[in-house]
């Protein structure tokens, strides 16, 4: 893909190995910005927030497009990640170890439930979902495998963030912007590292209509043989069919589930 493409900059600079290395970094710098713009991004957009031309711009787009690793959205002209793209991902995520000795303790937790269960792992302080799976009580959620989502506002989010280290957690709270999604979410980083404090204490996260109204979720965090946080896992869960009882069922369940799956990888990575 790169190197049929000369980019602004790149001719004279020596071999074609190094043109080549600097074209690929520019095409990742586009992608990245682009996957970290979940309700998409334009042209505009994506030249301000890049430190190249608009012209160099809308031909690394361009070439990202042909490759089906970026779609373009027709009603609004805006840019997001392309079917491609998270093929190629989904590769990585079958062959995941976390996703191969999670997916038991997932389908237990749906089969106890019934409700929808998420399994997810940090990528640059946000969260993606490498796994999810249904009950029969259908729950509209703004989720699916290969999503990305904000960590201050989501059960799995806040889980993970509750297992970091004190000076982990401190960069990367000191990273985030803590965007209001709704009415009842954390936009104060001492409001929020108090309630992840709360959070590690009693091993597990709450997510009450923070990211999404009407839903609340529970997620616990998993950790390697070093006692990091890799990932986590959630329930999801309608406000009406969480009551104080049915709360405080699912949390538990899912807090043995999260330490059966930390116990179990950590005896692979």
């Amino acid at each position: 893909m790169a190197d049929n493409i000369v980019l602004d900059g790149d001719a004279g600079r020596g071999s074609n190995q190094v043109q080549g290395a600097a074209a690929f970094s520019k095409f990742m710098m586009v992608l990245q910005t682009i996957a970290d713009a979940p309700r998409g991004i334009d042209i505009a957009q994506l030249t301000k927030a890049t430190p190249y031309p608009r012209g160099t711009v809308y031909r690394l787009v361009a070439a990202l497009v042909a490759e089906g690793l970026v779609v373009q959205r027709r009603e609004d002209g805006t840019y997001r990640l392309g079917p491609r793209l998270i093929q190629l991902a989904s590769k990585t995520w079958e062959n995941s170890d976390l996703r191969t000795v999670a997916r038991d303790f997932l389908e237990s937790l749906r089969d106890a439930t019934d409700e929808v269960v998420h399994l997810a792992v940090p990528s640059s302080n946000r969260m993606v979902y490498i796994d999810k799976i249904e009950g029969s009580n259908t729950v509209q959620m703004k989720t699916s495998i290969g999503g990305q989502v904000e960590v201050h506002s989501t059960s799995v989010g806040k889980a993970w963030l509750s297992g970091l280290t004190p000076d982990r957690l401190d960069q990367v709270l000191s990273e985030l912007t803590l965007k209001r999604h709704t009415e009842h979410t954390f936009t104060d980083p001492a409001t929020l590292r108090e309630e992840l404090m709360k959070s590690r204490k009693r091993g597990y996260a709450e997510d009450n209509e923070e990211n999404e109204p009407h839903i609340r979720c529970v997620g616990s965090p998993i950790y390697n043989r070093s006692g990091e946080p890799v990932g986590a896992i959630s329930i999801s869960v309608p406000v009406y069919r969480l009551d104080p009882q049915r709360h405080a069922h699912i949390a538990g369940l899912l807090v043995q589930a999260a330490e059966q799956i930390s116990r179990q990888f950590s005896t692979i990575v």
